[in-house]
């Protein structure tokens, strides 16, 4: 084992002039089990940026443990497979490593993503990086069985997600790991759709585009630069972004004087989506159109689209009467401001490419959904005079 050093034996760094505290008092999240959060960057923040690719998941812990319960539990919560795709694909690409020097450690404080797990106890370089991080009073939170998980944003360097384990025993952490994995993959999974946005619309967006669905239509979307308006109807809109290799396309229906959603779940939302495709998603031969693909799986959760009551629903497409599918992603979502029910669907056409990418794309784009909740009542004055 060799000698770690540490810039400071707490988890507190000086930056823009002031500490950057890891919130040594408990915050209560409703699980099962306590967990700490930490606290994001502050403002003009001129630090590097973390490095790494999109959706990778560095694992810091002693290269002993690697086959233990613990490392299972990472591997089942973070790297799960996605199976509403055309290929399953994990969640996250997770690398294990372990710290052998100080070039190691200053390795993995340099990632995007990075998690730091070791037993309380553990004799081994990362157990001992861990314990000179946590203070006193949080160690023996862990090792009473009151704190288990950590997550820090940008401790090192920009646009940083970090996230310490640990407990007492090897056993112990992995039930918690597995009994809160919703919960830990979620708060990386928020940190990836603000990087993927920000990877969106880096080369420029419509913005005349997204303001003139606003003006017409009540709602919005943050528009790449290169998608063009298909169909435009008094209730659907359709954009594409054709590439011969990658055809991408979005689109959004929607219902007025909906007061209430008590008749929607699963079945409803795919049979409305199905018919609308029918209608107008079409493909180059006669009587082809898209539909879902029920034969792969297709899920449908309740979620929250910037503070609106909304279902989520992930799968498969497939081109009828004709060789074609690929991944969609969809979003049911209720504006009470409005009355008024949405169906907004991302879907892709790229054969010979990995799928992950694009649908977290969506899920970025999806994220920026907006309404105009006085439409209506502009509406109506317009009408009136």
């Amino acid at each position: 084992m060799f000698t770690l050093t540490y810039p400071s034996a707490g988890l507190s760094d000086s930056t823009c002039g002031k500490h950057r505290l890891f919130m040594r008092n408990t915050f209560l999240f409703l699980w099962p089990l306590l967990f700490l959060a930490g606290i994001s960057a502050c403002d003009n923040d001129y630090r590097r940026p973390a490095q790494g690719p999109f959706s990778e998941v560095l694992v810091v812990m002693d290269s002993t443990r690697w086959d233990s319960s613990t490392a299972e539990a990472i591997r089942h919560t973070f790297g799960s497979e996605i199976m509403t795709l055309p290929r399953p694909e994990e969640r996250y690409d997770l690398r294990f490593m372990t710290l052998r020097s100080n070039n190691d450690l200053e390795y993995a404080k340099r990632h995007k993503n990075a998690i730091f797990v070791a037993t309380i106890d553990e004799e081994s370089n990362v157990g001992s990086y861990i314990r000179s991080t946590i203070s006193d009073d949080i160690a023996e939170r862990v090792r009473s069985e009151q704190n288990f998980a950590f997550p820090l944003r940008d401790r090192w360097y920009k646009n940083q997600w970090t996230l310490i384990l640990s407990s007492t025993d090897d056993e112990t952490l992995a039930a918690k790991i597995r009994d809160t994995g919703q919960s830990l993959v979620s708060n990386l999974d928020s940190v990836e759709i603000q990087r993927w946005q920000q990877e969106v619309y880096r080369r420029g967006e419509q913005i005349e585009l997204s303001d003139s669905l606003m003006n017409t239509h009540g709602f919005s979307i943050r528009v790449q630069h290169d998608y063009n308006i298909g169909v435009d109807t008094t209730d659907f809109v359709s954009l594409r972004r054709f590439l011969s290799d990658n055809d991408r396309w979005i689109w959004v229906w929607w219902q007025d004087d909906v007061d209430n959603i008590d008749h929607i779940d699963s079945e409803w939302i795919n049979a409305k989506r199905d018919s609308l495709q029918e209608q107008y998603i079409r493909g180059s031969r006669e009587e082809s159109y898209v539909q879902t693909e029920y034969r792969r799986q297709v899920e449908t959760t309740p979620t929250r689209i910037n503070g609106r009551r909304a279902f989520e629903t992930r799968g498969t497409w497939r081109m009828e009467n004709d060789l074609m599918g690929g991944p969609f992603l969809n979003y049911t979502v209720f504006d009470e401001d409005q009355d008024r029910l949405y169906l907004m669907e991302f879907a892709q056409f790229a054969p010979g490419h990995t799928k992950r990418r694009f649908v977290y794309q969506f899920e970025a784009m999806a994220n920026t959904f907006d309404t105009d909740s006085t439409w209506m009542n502009q509406q109506a004055i317009t009408s009136s005079n």
